[in-house]
């Protein structure tokens, strides 16, 4: 099903965008990404040559368009065409007691909603039959934390944007999006992250667990099968439930104070 597909992804280095190449590329896709993190991407792209896959890795700032204009130029030459585009790559800069900027809030708003969006356009012509794309919100697309204006709108405005260019692309290209709740990534980082949870943290997701990179590649894959085209302009939240329980102070392991 994915055999010799081209498969684009955003923030491909590390975390759930390196997932994803790895998910991608042993279902049997070609992966082209970019990051801005050299020394990662190189580590990444050397794990999946050396595993047989054909992938192509671009060193660029999403926030600037001649790069995203390289990139996708890049990925044309090599492969022809896409079939699929991962818009994963995020960043946050906190919110108005962080304070963030001005540059600030616009550089989160760049790569997470304007890049998504360029890169739409740049390799809209080059779409093959049957393609989609994907964009990788947040739960925080919903609810919020204090202090995280600039992640939460550009994860809002990735949501609108998912359902505006299903409609818009219309019998060429599918547009769905995921919304991740808590995942854990420290696997796929070069360097161990420290992650820390305890009992009441999986006490609050109905699902008893903490999420892994691979549910979200797993739904990102389950997004871009063609069996699954009656799919366009949903979203799909992969979070444990946690945003459907309700917790007051006292249960689920969880006091307010």
């Amino acid at each position: 099903m994915f055999k010799d597909k081209i498969c684009v992804i955003t923030g491909g280095a590390l975390g759930i965008g390196r997932c994803l190449t790895r998910e991608f590329a042993k279902a049997g896709s070609k992966v082209a990404f970019i990051d801005n993190n050299d020394k990662a991407g190189k580590i990444n792209l050397e794990y999946l040559t050396s595993n047989n896959s054909k992938a192509l890795f671009y060193c660029g700032d999403l926030a600037i368009e001649e790069d995203l204009k390289k990139f996708s130029s890049l990925v044309i030459k090599e492969f022809g065409s896409i079939d699929f585009l991962i818009n994963n790559a995020s960043i946050n800069k906190g919110g108005i007691e962080t304070p963030c900027s001005w540059q600030d809030f616009n550089r989160v708003l760049q790569i997470g909603v304007t890049a998504p969006y360029m890169l739409t356009y740049l390799f809209l012509p080059y779409f093959n039959k049957n393609s989609s794309i994907v964009n990788i919100i947040s739960t925080r697309s919903f609810m919020s934390q204090p202090n995280s204006e600039s992640y939460t709108a550009a994860k809002g405005a990735l949501f609108s944007l998912t359902h505006s260019l299903a409609v818009t692309l219309s019998g060429k290209v599918r547009v769905n999006s995921i919304a991740p709740g808590w995942i854990k990534t420290e696997r796929f980082y070069d360097e161990p992250k420290e992650f820390r949870y305890n009992q009441n943290d999986i006490n609050q997701h109905p699902s008893k667990r903490i999420g892994e990179a691979e549910d979200i590649a797993r739904a990102t894959l389950f997004l871009c099968d063609e069996r699954n085209s009656f799919i366009n302009g949903e979203n799909i939240t992969v979070d444990g439930g946690m945003t459907k329980q309700m917790i007051y102070s006292g249960e689920h392991g969880w006091d307010y104070k």
